[in-house]
């Protein structure tokens, strides 16, 4: 379409005011689906609790919904119980219950339907919200094992970066799946790198929507010298550049030495007088955390090291691991 450039900027100012609009009419179509959804459940849970309601009771409440709004969906037997179940998850819980519009109706069934413990739900929420999950993409976390995977964690990170952003301790997690990457058992660091590119949006999704990406090996360049970062992103919560160092082996001290002189190069040449001081990851294939405690306790750049994984972990090993670490945890407190 061929426009007048004196109108493009009006038409703009239009078609935004339009998706904003949208947006807002869409926020509070299901805020009040949600709060719907939420006051059903209560009236029912209280009415099945106080035992004037049994199973038969539902039902006829499911055939008088019917009867009255006859093109109404989602209020047969099922979802119902579904509501009941909503509310009474989180009813006693203000912390949750105070977030429920921020999420659609689906993206609650799928996590009262796939997760356990109230603590995990809760995890999900605010993880979804703070991501902007899809549902498919709030899936894939949840049976990727996310929350395990974040409660196993024994976050490694420099006494640097502990002190100076506690904040990144919940910015990283200890071990990620990349099993979209599809690479096989045997590769080179270059094929790890190619895969991330190729598959940049789940990897971006595997570690927070707050990545932003900015290069494939990244040019710096010290004493007439050339310096490759394997990736640079930007972290819009943390406000600094975050430079990637990609290892196919396990862990190795003299591997802290280079990404320190990529982030001082960075903070030197590259970082914006308005941002904070560049973090460095290394992502390795694998980790001995005694040696990589050992090699951050007096590094003086803010680094952390993590692992990845090519394969996805089956969660009910995680769920296991999980709950052995929950017992040992119960046992030292009664000693």
């Amino acid at each position: 379409m061929n426009l007048p450039e004196r109108h493009i900027s009006d038409f703009n100012k239009i078609v935004q005011l339009i998706n904003d609009a949208r947006k807002r009419a869409f926020i509070k179509v299901n805020e009040e689906l949600i709060n719907l959804y939420w006051n059903v459940g209560r009236i029912i849970s209280e009415k099945v609790e106080n035992a004037n309601w049994g199973a038969g009771v539902v039902d006829e409440l499911v055939n008088f919904i019917k009867e009255k709004n006859p093109d109404i969906k989602g209020f047969n037997r099922r979802g119902l119980y579904r509501m009941k179940q909503f509310y009474e998850t989180y009813h006693k819980i203000e912390n949750v219950s105070s977030l429920r519009t921020q999420l659609t109706w689906t993206h609650h069934r799928t996590i009262l339907s796939k997760t356990a413990s109230i603590e995990e739900k809760e995890f999900y929420i605010r993880l979804a919200i703070k991501e902007k999950y899809s549902v498919r993409e709030l899936e894939r976390q949840i049976e990727s094992g996310v929350y395990e995977r974040f409660m196993l964690s024994n976050t490694k990170v420099s006494t640097l970066m502990t002190q100076i952003r506690p904040e990144t301790k919940d910015t990283f997690k200890d071990i990620y799946t990349l099993d979209f990457l599809n690479l096989p058992e045997r590769h080179s660091e270059r094929d790890l790198r190619k895969a991330i590119i190729q598959n940049l949006k789940n990897f971006i999704l595997e570690f927070g929507r707050d990545f932003t990406f900015v290069g494939e090996e990244f040019r710096i360049q010290v004493g007439d010298k050339d310096f490759y970062i394997d990736l640079l992103f930007f972290n819009r919560d943390l406000q600094c550049l975050v430079a990637f160092d990609l290892k196919i082996t396990e862990f190795k001290p003299d591997y802290i030495s280079k990404i320190d002189f990529y982030l001082e190069a960075l903070d030197r040449e590259h970082k914006k007088k308005h941002e904070n001081p560049s973090v460095g990851v290394i992502l390795c294939k694998y980790k001995n955390d005694e040696i990589v405690e050992y090699s951050l306790s007096r590094s003086l750049s803010p680094t952390k090291v993590a692992e990845y994984q090519t394969k996805l972990i089956d969660k009910k090993l995680l769920q296991q691991k999980l709950h052995e670490l929950a017992e040992i945890f119960e046992q030292n407190i009664k000693k």
